[in-house]
């Protein structure tokens, strides 16, 4: 009977002996076994050799008639080297080159003995190598029954299927034997009856304990892993297990908890990325939990890129991801030296991590929340750095778009690739706000109701889930709004920022999401802080991006005395706080016009307790704003009284020309007679009117105006600009 070594404690071995009818056919060979001296291996014998076999630098110093007896490929090549060795030194003995049989050497010397009628050992981590090697030597039916091809296929769906970890041990041993594998169905197989067992209920999975670690149940690590270590044993509920048989005691069932729903992790994450995806595929097939199978991919990704994931071996040093494979199975970290990011992007060890990221990306749940945003961050930071392929670059991103409200400020900060000026890219976080932009809307309007429903039938569930809706989407906007504050903060001290990429990233999100621009004021002043040569006019453009109104008590404290914000702003946020207090005020006087019981509440705070309540540097800018308005005040009342004077002599001035202009009869008995006369008075009263009107204007102007022609304010206070005042004169 053949039995899993794998599976048993003891270590026993699948014995595949040779057919009764096949030993009597050499009985003038001692089947003693193989002798192996340098590199060369030789068959115990009577006989001299007469085959010498190359395989790789190991030769075999064989027989003719038992490797023709069983496999059709040596029959045929002996058989075409006849000629050649006719003509050599030897003639009796045949020399065949095997440099490309499957498996190497240890296959073709298991394959060797049991040409020879020798027992062969079957075990989960020989058996893909010899079935490839019995298929390659076409050691099939037609030669002699039960030949190797149908025992190595035998072993394999009775044993090998059967077994949860000889399926990883054998998958595991698949690795070089492409296309071999795959062309067998090895690779398929092996992935199913995982598949198969990972789905199925996990309390039907027993564990066969050693008695070491505190009765903890160990896991299988792969073909390296001793013959004590025990894996998952399978039990479809009849009480014994359905592997090989040499199967360890198992402790009682009502001893036994539970498995955990993630038993299976750790030993599927030993597997190369191409089986690996394999086994993924095959499980999404068979309808595994989606948040499960995300959750087996983020452990596949801490084994095989360090780094990636915050409880990885070597987490956070991704700086440096370029890693090479390693004998215990994982990629570490190297630092290539000398080389940019371009000439490591094309090393070997980055191509084999570019495929394994590029692999996870393609095989992640389509669903929200299969797997973090954390995770997903890291990996698109990986996937930049490594250059994969932009179809994918771009799903990844609209992954990170659908749930980028879980996101935290330090996987955002991805750094820029390329020749970028910017430390980190801004660009690529703007994508990202799109992505959740878009996909807001479109959830918003999967609530809407179809268009083939009546209005009344399906109002109350449409306006339910709409309402429920857009309550989620507010609530998502804004803590991607304080995420993208202190993504600006961050990324604001960069000089090589521009003043429009940090204007479109922070108004890339709407009004509504804010409730509150401190987060926002804070960008701004960062940048402000790290620009100090921005002219007034790109500090005003960058100003507006925040909402003055929506800014906290503190925060108007603080820009009331910032001296890198522009007056006027300053001038917005005293104003809106004085609003907010008038409102408060008025707010407390309605209330108690509305007749409020008196002991429902505390009473309303009066104006008094509200200014002491007042920070005294905040009082102390109130009341330079203060001084400055009533000082405009003062000379805009002044000109208007200057302006009613001049226009009460210009009345004066009109009537006096009005009593002082002659008829048009005397005006003519004027021009014929006395025309001296007439052309002294008409200018002489004109010239003296449009005098005192100059005069006043002077005395306006010197009044109004100082010497440098701007208007005066208080004393002891800068010159302030011309105002220009739009009156009509009737």
């Amino acid at each position: 009977m053949w039995e899993s070594e794998s599976e048993s404690h003891a270590g026993e071995r699948g014995l595949v002996p040779v057919g009764g009818g096949s030993s009597g056919r050499h009985e003038g060979l001692k089947n003693d076994g193989f002798v192996r001296r340098d590199h060369s291996w030789y068959v115990n014998r009577d006989i001299p050799s007469d085959l010498l076999v190359k395989v790789g630098d190991v030769s075999f110093h064989l027989h003719k008639y038992p490797m023709i007896s069983r496999s059709g490929r040596m029959s045929r090549i002996i058989y075409e080297t006849a000629s050649v060795a006719a003509a050599a030194a030897d003639p009796d003995t045949a020399a065949v080159g095997l440099d490309d049989v499957p498996g190497g050497t240890d296959s073709f010397e298991l394959a060797a003995r049991f040409c020879y009628g020798m027992a062969v050992d079957l075990t989960a981590a020989n058996i893909s190598g010899l079935r490839c090697a019995a298929e390659y030597l076409e050691m099939t039916e037609d030669l002699e029954e039960g030949n190797l091809i149908f025992k190595t296929e035998a072993f394999l769906s009775y044993v090998v299927l059967s077994s949860w970890r000889d399926s990883i041990v054998v998958l595991k041993s698949c690795e070089g034997l492409s296309p071999w594998a795959e062309n067998l169905q090895i690779v398929r197989r092996c992935s199913e009856s995982i598949a198969w067992k990972a789905c199925a209920n996990p309390r039907g999975v027993r564990w066969a304990y050693t008695g070491t670690g505190g009765g903890r149940p160990p896991r299988a690590t792969g073909p390296g892993a001793g013959g004590g270590t025990a894996s998952p044993r399978w039990n479809l509920g009849g009480g014994g297990g359905s592997g090989g048989g040499g199967d360890s005691k198992e402790s009682s069932p009502s001893r036994q908890a539970v498995p955990p729903a993630d038993w299976w992790f750790e030993d599927v994450s030993v597997l190369r990325i191409d089986h690996f995806v394999r086994v993924v595929t095959a499980i999404k097939v068979k309808g595994m939990r989606f948040d499960l199978i995300g959750a087996a991919i983020t452990h596949y990704a801490s084994k095989w890129l360090p780094g990636l994931t915050k409880d990885g071996p070597h987490g956070g040093a991704l700086d440096e991801p370029w890693a090479q494979a390693s004998p215990g199975g994982g990629l570490h970290m190297i630092i290539a030296g000398g080389g940019g990011k371009d000439d490591i992007a094309a090393s070997a060890p980055a191509r084999e991590q570019r495929m394994v990221v590029e692999s996870l990306i393609s095989i992640i749940p389509p669903q929200r929340d299969s797997v973090s945003c954390g995770f997903l961050l890291r990996l698109l930071r990986l996937a930049i750095m490594l250059k994969a392929a932009p179809a994918l670059v771009t799903e990844l991103e609209k992954r990170v778009g659908m749930q980028l409200e879980q996101a935290v400020l330090a996987d955002l900060l991805i750094p820029s690739s390329g020749r970028a000026e910017t430390a980190y890219d801004v660009d690529l976080v703007q994508r990202l706000v799109e992505h959740f932009l878009v996909q807001e809307q479109t959830e918003l309007a999967s609530s809407s109701p179809g268009r083939g429903e009546p209005a009344a039938a399906a109002a109350p569930e449409y306006y339910g889930a709409r309402t429920a809706a857009a309550g989620a989407g507010l609530n998502a906007k804004a803590r991607v709004a304080r995420l993208l504050d202190s993504y600006l903060s961050e990324v604001s001290r960069d000089r090589n920022l521009s003043l429009t990429k940090f204007q479109v990233l922070a108004e890339s999100l709407p009004e509504s999401a804010r409730t509150c621009d401190d987060g926002l004021y804070r960008a701004v002043d960062s940048y402000l802080k790290a620009h100090p040569t921005l002219t007034e006019h790109e500090r005003k453009r960058l100003c507006r991006v925040m909402d003055c109104q929506k800014l906290s008590f503190d925060a108007c404290m603080h820009a009331a005395q910032n001296e890198r914000l522009p007056l006027r702003v300053v001038v917005q946020v005293l104003f809106s706080e004085q609003v907010k207090i008038s409102n408060a005020l008025a707010g407390s006087g309605g209330g108690a016009a509305l007749g409020r019981a008196p002991d429902a509440a505390a009473p309303p705070p009066t104006r008094r307790q509200l200014l002491d309540g007042t920070p005294q540097s905040f009082q102390d800018g109130w009341a330079a704003a203060k001084k400055d308005i009533n000082t405009l005040k003062f000379e805009l009342e002044s000109i208007k009284a200057k302006y009613l004077e001049l226009q009460h002599e210009m009345d004066a001035l009109q009537k006096q020309v009005e009593r002082g202009a002659p008829s048009p009869a005397s005006g003519a008995k004027a021009g014929v007679g006395g025309g001296a006369g007439g052309k002294n008075q008409g200018p002489s009263a004109w010239s003296s009117g449009w005098r005192k009107l100059g005069r006043l204007a002077k005395m306006t102007g010197a009044d109004a105006a100082g010497p440098d022609g701007h208007v005066a304010g208080a004393p002891g206070e800068a010159p302030r600009k011309p105002r220009r005042w739009r009156n009509s004169i009737s």
